[in-house]
């Protein structure tokens, strides 16, 4: 455990605890990121067009979670809780400053992260789905892009927590 509570991903491990390791990593750095802040200032913009912020991430990242897991259980994608075929940018645009629609959030982002674990805790890091664009996807790829995913995007939420209150840091 690091100094700041998030878990470290383990330094000799064998695959999965690996990729599992990384991605709980990320997910608490999300949190980390997160920590502290009101929800006007969670629902606060980057700059103009773009509506990210740090709680359309969190409901971006409930909704990544459950599609690409349910998938990887199903093979089919679960309707998402936060942007629809109608609404792509739903999860940001629609990101308001409430304290119910921070509860809504980060409740929703949890449940699918416990979900996840479940899934990949039962499933074979050589399982495969039928992606409807890609053909056969296995598990490891999955945990793969959300060690991605989470990167990136905790890259997004370090940018974003400067701008509001200066706090910077991994």
């Amino acid at each position: 455990m690091s100094d700041d509570g998030r878990p470290e991903p383990p330094l000799t491990a064998d695959e999965r605890a690996t990729l599992e390791g990384f991605l709980d990593f990320h997910r608490a750095t999300l949190e980390l990121k997160c920590r502290g802040l009101t929800p006007e200032q969670l629902a606060a913009r980057s700059v103009p067009p773009s509506s990210m912020s740090l709680l359309g991430l969190v409901r971006h990242l409930a909704d990544v979670e459950t599609g690409w897991f349910h998938l990887v259980e199903t093979g089919v994608r679960r309707t998402p809780r936060f942007y629809s075929a109608d609404d792509p940018d739903g999860d940001f645009d629609h990101a308001v400053g409430e304290a119910a629609a921070v509860d809504e959030a980060f409740a929703a982002w949890r449940e699918a992260i416990e979900e996840s674990r479940a899934i990949s805790a039962r499933t074979p890091l050589d399982a495969t789905f039928e992606h409807p664009r890609n053909g056969p996807t296995s598990l490891r790829w999955v945990l793969t892009h959300m060690v991605e995913e989470y990167a990136r995007h905790n890259g997004h939420a370090d940018l974003l927590r400067e701008r509001i209150d200066g706090v910077t840091g991994e």
